[in-house]
């Protein structure tokens, strides 16, 4: 059965027009010039390069397209002077009838096992490609995320951007990397602005730092406690104080005049020359050289720690920054040991008799080294960069799609288990229809074989006979010409009588044929495939009395019977539809003629048709589906018509005339002239909208394109105003509203 049918690019149908289904019975109305002949000139001639770009969905080998339309009629009638046979069973060959029917049971029951698998193989491709959207629609935001405005990544999108297929397929192909990728999204941005533009500066490598001003001797010194002369005759008095660094800073306080001059400790006029002499003694050439050279370490090692590379220079590298943290933090331990390692060797000057040992900025300093050499390789890493920039680029974009790979793994390794399951149960379906497929074409040869024998012609002719009686057509016939010809004939004449006829003789004797058609077969070897009809207009040339008997076989035929059967568990009745046909699509121009054709019943009508309104504006043609409730006669169609503007210009005025013509000449009687002379109908800008209402020939609506006169908005305001002029505005609310 038909889904789906795709119109595109081809007559008023130019851009894509869809009508979907799931029902038995599709009927279509649409005015003159919507679509409705391309859309049944499609289905007959499918494979004609103008449809191209036209599809359909769900009709497959075993289906049979028979079309009813102007193609089929010219093909059929105005072509040749004879008819092809029809071919019906007859009733001579019970043995071979039996067969056939046989054939035809097991292919019925074949079929609906294959409409099962058909179905579930429908829903389980529906059900992936739902997956397959939403993972796609998932993996796009990389695009949205990337690109566009100053997007600096965008690049590694290239090829990428402009199909969410595309980008679905790259990223489910990436193998995902075995560890999480070390940079991020921001480190990328930084190497990418790194080398690009004003960025693009090479920077020159910081200094390693070197301070190494401690050596054993120093280490010696300043362990060693540092005392006078032992021989001076004050020795063992310091020695006894145990305070010799007291007693070298109190001399400092004495005065030049020492001969009974003033303690500087007791305070008392005790200081001799003596007593100067012996504690000057004491402070020998050996202890002032001791002094001398602490006071050299501690300028040496000042020197040292006041020449190292000025930390705010150091951090003006830009290559620092990713390292900034480690280095602050080695940095200001190294210098805070060097700083108190200077404080200890000044109080050391201070007391010398006191031993010391500095702390060890070694191991500080190898670690800060550490850091700046990591420093000088992204720097060196940098220089390099910029010299190969496609290459960095290249690098950055592969990591790129590392990390997209790797954030969107769940995407990736969902739907790839989801496609891995479903694509196994897809290829069981597929291979079971195959099957399906060889049993039934296996019956079909058997119905071909047998039905050679049990064929014929007359069923068909006689069939048409009584079709043209019913209907009161006696005027011609169709007879048997040949083997397996027909041949439409008029008394003793038989030659181009389908020329003579009239439209409405032609389109019964085509119609009444492809009835037959539809029940018999073109070739006395078809075998029984299922029938898809489509019936185009076949009333547009009829009287009423003739679109009625066509709507009642067209119903009594194609529509659906009512079967009453009994519930095998409850045992109440229930009345079902019963089809002769597979699938039907009507189409047609009068809303009499598409209303009779719907189905009265809504709990049938609801199982068995969908509706649809064919319309063309200046987008093409499209599908509307309807529902029962809009219906309406040819009066209110017409209103429907002007209230949308995008209706072309010669259609919307044509309706507004012709619901003028209808209400005002044939339903109120009036002269439409005395209402044009009054206010406001009388404006300059309604004067366009008088003149095409008074034309007396329909025809003469193109000239609207020639003079330019169509404006929408003043025909719409015109028309309005005729209404209410005339005492009907309620009546055009009304109508306007619906």
């Amino acid at each position: 059965m038909i889904t789906k049918i795709h119109l595109n690019k081809v007559a008023s149908y130019t851009t894509s027009a869809t009508l979907e289904t799931d029902k038995k019975v599709n009927l279509i109305y649409g005015l003159n010039g919507t679509g409705k002949s391309t859309f049944s000139n499609y289905l007959h001639k499918k494979m004609d390069d103008r449809y191209k770009c036209c599809s359909i969905e769900g009709l497959t080998d075993d289906h049979d397209l028979l079309v009813y339309n102007q193609s089929f009629i010219q093909e059929n009638f105005f072509e040749d002077d004879s008819l092809k046979g029809i071919f019906t069973l007859s009733k001579e060959n019970k043995e071979a009838e039996t067969k056939i029917a046989n054939a035809l049971e097991e292919i019925k029951k074949l079929q609906s096992n294959r409409d099962i698998k058909a179905k579930e193989l429908d829903t389980e491709k529906k059900s992936l490609n739902k997956k397959l959207d939403i993972a796609k629609e998932t993996l796009w935001k990389i695009k949205t995320d990337y690109s566009g405005g100053d997007r600096v990544l965008e690049f590694c999108l290239d090829g990428y951007k402009g199909s969410k297929d595309n980008l679905f397929n790259h990223v489910i192909a990436l193998p995902k990397p075995s560890v999480k990728p070390l940079k991020n999204i921001s480190d990328l941005k930084n190497d990418l602005q790194s080398i690009s533009g004003d960025n693009a500066e090479k920077y020159i490598e910081l200094l390693h730092i070197d301070f190494s001003y401690q050596n054993t001797q120093t280490k010696n010194l300043l362990d060693k406690q540092i005392v006078g002369n032992e021989h001076s005759s004050v020795s063992q008095l310091i020695k006894h104080l145990g305070n010799s660094d007291w007693v070298k800073q109190g001399l400092q306080y004495i005065p030049q005049e020492t001969e009974n001059s003033t303690c500087p400790f007791c305070q008392e006029d005790t200081i001799s020359k003596a007593l100067l002499d012996s504690i000057r003694d004491y402070f020998d050439a050996s202890y002032e050289a001791d002094i001398t050279a602490l006071k050299e370490f501690l300028k040496v090692y000042s020197d040292g720690i006041q020449n190292l590379p000025s930390k705010s220079v150091l951090e003006s590298n830009p290559r620092l920054e990713d390292y900034r943290r480690d280095f602050e933090i080695k940095f200001a331990a190294f210098t805070k040991v060097l700083e108190n390692n200077k404080k200890l060797i000044e109080e050391k000057i201070k007391t010398p008799s006191v031993s010391i040992s500095l702390a060890d900025s070694s191991k500080l300093l190898e670690e800060l080294n550490e850091i700046i050499g990591r420093i000088n390789l992204s720097i060196r890493e940098h220089n390099k960069n910029i010299d190969q920039k496609d290459i960095v680029k290249s690098n950055i974009k592969k990591v790129f799609w590392d990390i997209m790979r790797w954030d969107y793994d769940q995407t990736v390794s969902s739907i790839n288990a989801d496609k891995s399951t479903s694509q196994i149960k897809i290829h069981s379906l597929e291979t079971s229809l195959k099957v399906n497929s060889e049993s039934i074409a296996t019956q079909h040869a058997i119905i071909s074989e047998e039905q050679k024998q049990t064929v014929n012609i007359e069923s068909a002719i006689e069939k048409i006979r009584n079709g043209l009686n019913d209907l009161g057509i006696t005027d011609f016939e169709i007879k048997k010409h040949s083997e397996n010809l027909y041949k439409i004939v008029r008394r003793e004449n038989e030659d181009k009588v389908f020329h003579s006829l009239s439209e409405g003789e032609k389109m019964i004797i085509s119609f009444l044929y492809f009835l037959e058609l539809c029940r018999g077969k073109k070739e006395a070897t078809d075998a029984g495939k299922r029938k898809v009809v489509v019936i185009d207009d076949p009333i547009s040339s009829l009287s009423h009395i003739y679109v009625f008997n066509i709507g009642r076989l067209i119903k009594n035929e194609f529509l659906g019977k009512k079967k009453t059967s009994t519930d095998k568990e409850t045992g109440e009745q229930k009345i079902e539809l019963e089809y002769n046909y597979e699938q039907v699509f009507i189409l047609t121009h009068s809303l009499y003629f598409f209303y009779e054709m719907t189905e009265t019943n809504h709990d049938f009508r609801k199982e068995s048709q969908n509706l649809f309104r064919l319309i063309k504006n200046e987008n093409g043609s499209r599908f509307i589906p309807m529902k029962y409730e809009e219906v309406q006669n040819d009066y209110q169609a017409y209103w429907f018509i002007i209230k949308d503007e995008e209706q072309h210009p010669s259609l919307i005025a044509n309706c507004m005339r012709n619901i003028i013509e209808y209400f005002f000449n044939f339903v109120e009687k009036k002269d439409l002239n005395n209402y044009f002379q009054q206010e406001p109908l009388k404006a300059n800008k309604f004067q366009a909208f008088y003149r095409y209402i008074n034309r007396e020939s329909h025809s003469l609506g193109q000239n609207i394109f020639d003079i330019k006169e169509f404006n929408y908005q003043d025909f719409r305001d015109a028309f309005r105003e005729l209404f209410k002029v005339s005492g009907y505005e309620e009546h055009y609310k009304k109508m306007i509203r619906k």
